[in-house]
């Protein structure tokens, strides 16, 4: 980029820089243009970093009367460090010298004598959010992209350029402590009435408004002196309660990050340089823990993920789902949320109210504004004659697993459809081959297989079936990655992946209980694994008479059901849609008894089905290979991250 035309009072001009543009404005202000050169988004790489030192450098010396920093980018603000450098440290030295350049950096920043502001659009995440706390002015846009992050805790780190220092300075212990022990992002809004920004302001005006706070300086918001309290002589009580929450979700040794983060607060003030090497609240610890190795892996797992959809440049702008069921329903709802025009048909007002009363509490709960939830809303249309499938870009099938009634319907469909129209299905246990033959072109059926609770489910299978054409399944992916989900290519047999493999572990827990164990000692055994849910409270949440179906269709209707399963499912009591189960379900939790503490005999019994089946996906192909199958169960089922993917945790084991 060029340097601006104008210098300060009549002196030469700014050096010229690779990744960063500046220029400087009639009233002294120095523009800082951050347009990462090679780049879709903006990062901190060692190169980035090393120039950013030299702006500063030069800008220390010429002294403007203020500076604003800003992307370049239409994808976001900054995203964070370079992952992939990253991935390619070899030591904790390259580990701390990387920390080290960023701490150096954003302390420079912090201390320019003149007024400083960050102007952030879209994505601030990491040491974006890092380089924006280090100035004095932090100004947001108001728009739907915008979100504050400090994710390091899911990589296994902890934000080391200041983050952990400056973050409870500016906002308070509390909101600080909850976004960077969980990586939860806050919005723009948000993000102004916990003070993180000075002003949340539209686009049309944000130039104007960073000019002004940089020319008029206010004084920096002042913590209230709950807070303030809190940030001293309350620390240790503040941190107790933070550790009986966190004790609560993760264990230490599975996942010693945000153990570390709170101990940097609480014992160095957040320098990442306080604690020697050994300290689990180190950088160094944490480089070298398997844990960071795994949660690595995860992210680039992800990413590979992510780049399955951008194999098509299919972009949809209608959406049809049949069926208002909970499954239908939510997957409705999300495209409405992510922006989409949504027909939702059933056959009856009766049966489409329930789904959109959820789709109501969905927006009001995600999008947290009135006006972008009532247009959410307004994108959800209730169709009951299904004249929205004549229109659709996409049209979902997500009505009951019967396999006739598909047929039906989908030879119904695809008279009306767009020829360009992709056709999928969500069934979880039908192949795609069986419901395809009602159709004169079966190649344009796709499978589509969410998970439920669907707008917590990162995971869409994208089964492709013996006759799909390859063209329909990329174009299924596009779409998957068009409402914000991940898509894992899969081949047309039982059960897919996810099921494939959940259904071995379920019949291993419920063989457990019949031989006697206490069901609260198998779930603990699961949990204390690393599983977010135990085996029976899953089953309980599924359906136990969907688990029974999913069986039958996994091993064939002549296997004999497990006696506590059959049982349960003869007296009417299918888990929690019915109030009880395995457990009795109140206020939308089960009710469990103290069990037993389960031994490493015990897990290993109950895992050992999980991780063989795994194996056998692989080995028959529904899955390309080992890293989507491990991604896959990772964001299907919830498969311990800290191991980094069943196949992975069994090549670590060698067994």
């Amino acid at each position: 980029m060029k340097p601006a035309d104008s210098a300060f009072r009549g002196e030469r001009a700014m050096g010229e820089y690779k990744h960063f543009g500046l220029e400087t404005d009639r009233d002294g202000i120095v523009w800082l243009t951050f347009d990462r050169a090679g780049s879709s988004t903006n990062t901190f790489s060692t190169e980035v970093m090393q120039e950013l030192n030299a702006v500063l450098d030069e800008l220390a010396v010429r002294r403007p009367r203020g500076l604003v920093i800003r992307s370049g980018k239409a994808s976001g603000f900054i995203a964070g460090a370079d992952i992939e450098e990253f991935t390619r440290i070899a030591s904790t030295e390259e580990a701390l010298a990387i920390v080290r350049r960023g701490w150096d950096t954003f302390n420079k920043l912090a201390a320019m004598p003149f007024p400083t502001a960050a102007l952030v659009r879209g994505f601030c995440m990491g040491g974006g959010l890092e380089l924006a706390l280090a100035c004095r002015y932090r100004i947001a846009v108001d728009e739907p992209g915008t979100r504050f992050a400090l994710p390091e805790v899911m990589l296994g780190i902890l934000p080391g350029w200041g983050g952990v220092m400056r973050l409870p300075r500016v906002v308070g212990p509390s909101a600080a402590l909850d976004m960077m022990m969980t990586g939860r992002p806050v919005d723009a809004r948000r993000a102004k009435r916990i003070g993180l920004a000075d002003a949340s302001v539209p686009s049309r005006v944000m130039d104007n408004t960073a000019r002004i706070m940089v020319l008029e300086a206010p004084a920096p918001r002042e913590l209230p002196l709950k807070d303030r309290l809190m940030n001293g002589p309350l620390k240790p009580v503040v941190a107790r309660l933070a550790l009986r929450q966190l004790e609560k979700k993760a264990r230490r040794e599975q996942y010693p990050a945000p153990y570390a983060i709170l101990e940097l607060w609480l014992k160095h003030d957040g320098d990442p340089f306080g604690p020697g090497k050994d300290d689990p609240a180190s950088i160094a610890y944490l480089a070298q823990h398997p844990t960071t190795r795994s949660l690595v892996r995860i992210f680039g797992l992800q990413e590979r993920m992510k780049s399955l959809g951008k194999e098509s440049d299919f972009t949809a702008l209608r959406v049809h789902v049949v069926g208002a069921g909970t499954m239908g329903g939510d997957i409705a709802a999300v495209c409405a949320m992510r922006g989409l025009a949504v027909t939702l048909q059933d056959q009856s007002p009766e049966r489409l109210a329930p789904a959109m009363k959820r789709a109501a509490e969905l927006f009001r709960k995600r999008v947290r504004d009135k006006l972008r939830a009532r247009d959410a809303m307004d994108r959800l249309i209730p169709d009951v004659a299904g004249d929205g499938a004549r229109h659709a870009d996409v049209i979902i099938e997500a009505i009951f697993e019967n396999l006739e009634a598909k047929r039906e319907l989908f030879a119904r469909l695809e008279q009306v459809a767009k020829p360009t129209a992709i056709l999928a299905t969500n069934t979880s246990s039908l192949k795609l081959a069986d419901i395809g033959t009602a159709l004169a072109n079966p190649a344009r059926l796709v499978g589509l297989h969410f998970f439920n609770p669907v707008p917590q489910m990162q995971l869409v299978e994208v089964v492709r079936g013996e006759r799909t054409d390859p063209r329909w399944a990329r174009e299924g992916a596009a779409f998957v990655r068009q409402i914000d989900k991940l898509p894992l290519p899969v081949k047309d047999a039982p059960g897919f992946l996810v099921n494939r493999v959940l259904g071995p572990y379920l019949l291993q827990a419920f063989r457990l209980v019949d031989e006697g164990v206490a069901k609260e000692t198998v779930d603990a055994a699961a949990t204390r694994f690393g599983m977010p849910m135990g085996p029976i409270e899953l089953a309980d949440t599924v359906g136990l008479d969907i688990c029974a179906a999913a069986g039958k269709s996994l091993v064939g209707e002549g296997a004999a059901m497990p006696a506590s399963l059959s049982t349960l499912i003869d007296a009417g009591k299918l888990g929690k849609k019915t109030g009880e189960g395995f457990y009795r379900w109140v206020r939308d939790k089960p009710e469990k008894g103290p069990g037993g503490e389960p031994s490493e005999d015990l897990i290993d019994r109950l895992m050992a089905p999980y991780l063989a089946e795994a194996k056998k996906v692989v080995e028959e192909g529904i899955v390309a290979d080992a890293d989507l199958a491990d991604a896959g169960l990772i964001f299907g089922t919830g498969f311990a991250p800290f191991r980094g993917g069943p196949l992975h945790y069994i090549a670590q084991r060698g067994a």
